[in-house]
């Protein structure tokens, strides 16, 4: 990233970009209605796998029609604008009126072990492979997990495969191969999961794309992740039979996660790899 930070940081709110730069906007809920949205964790001025973030969130604007250069300039500037110490959870976002906004938030608390709640069907969502579009709908489904003593709602599909938690992307171990739900099913493509998929094959690691119901996951150490907690063992599960194993990989890899961090005004970026759809409209400037 290049130029200098600003000096109005530390200060919890919401941003919106006009083209040359940012100004306050209020009365904007955390629960508005969006296009897109990226978000991740921000600690004394680092934080993780800024490229991939960064490319989710490009990918998704495009198609909608905002154009590069406009996304790529809300970007570094919204770098300039994360808090230098503390911990926050900022996140990016592209309204409902095709507006770039930031909205900065002091990170929540962040926990250790999950425990899953099987959502009843059928699936609230509506773009299950953007981010953004669905977040209400979620935190309604994650409201209701909690309320049954859980700290997830994990999402499944047609004859029982899971999918994905509320907040979170899902990992398990069969034997000594790293699975994920198939490629072909409806999931987010997290941004968290994908680092843990490519760090596991640099590392030799078969990763296999499954379909699998919630009962093949028994036994099995089962993680769940995002970019707010990183890696988290799922211990256990509400709705269906059977429980998960012991998860004796789960802290050495969230060591690896926790080290991923970099300094945000060092970050210069990387190649794509989120390839954009085809654009719905004619890519148009900000303002």
């Amino acid at each position: 990233m290049t130029g200098s930070r600003t000096a109005a940081q530390g200060t919890a709110g919401v941003l919106r970009y006009d083209g040359a730069g940012f100004v306050p906007e209020t009365g904007v809920a955390d629960t508005a209605p969006l296009l897109a949205a990226d978000s991740w964790l921000v600690q004394d001025g680092t934080a993780r796998f800024l490229d991939t973030h960064r490319d989710r969130f490009t990918a998704a604007c495009l198609e909608h029609g905002l154009a590069e250069s406009g996304v790529e300039g809300f970007w570094h500037g919204a770098l300039r604008r994360l808090p230098e110490a503390g911990t926050w959870f900022p996140r990016v976002e592209l309204a409902a009126d095709g507006r770039l906004r930031l909205r900065l938030r002091p990170a929540p608390p962040r926990g250790g072990a999950v425990v899953l709640w099987v959502c009843e069907p059928p699936d609230p969502r509506v773009c299950p492979r953007t981010k953004g579009p669905d977040i209400g709908a979620l935190e309604a489904l994650r409201a209701r997990a909690r309320g049954l003593g859980a700290h997830e709602g994990l999402l499944t599909h047609g004859r029982g495969e899971v999918l994905e938690g509320t907040t979170t992307s899902l990992l398990w171990w069969s034997g000594d191969a790293l699975c994920v739900p198939a490629a072909q099913l409806p999931t987010l493509p997290g941004v968290t999961t994908r680092c843990i998929q490519r760090h596991a094959r640099e590392l030799g690691v078969e990763v296999r794309g499954v379909r699998a119901g919630i009962e093949l996951l028994a036994e099995c150490e089962v993680w769940a992740v995002n970019a707010l907690h990183g890696i988290r063992p799922v211990t256990g599960w509400l709705g269906a039979a059977g429980a998960p194993g012991p998860a004796p990989r789960a802290a050495a890899w969230q060591r690896w996660w926790s080290a991923q961090a970099i300094p945000v005004d060092g970050w210069t970026g990387a190649a794509r790899n989120f390839v954009p759809a085809p654009p719905k409209s004619k890519g148009r400037e900000l303002g």
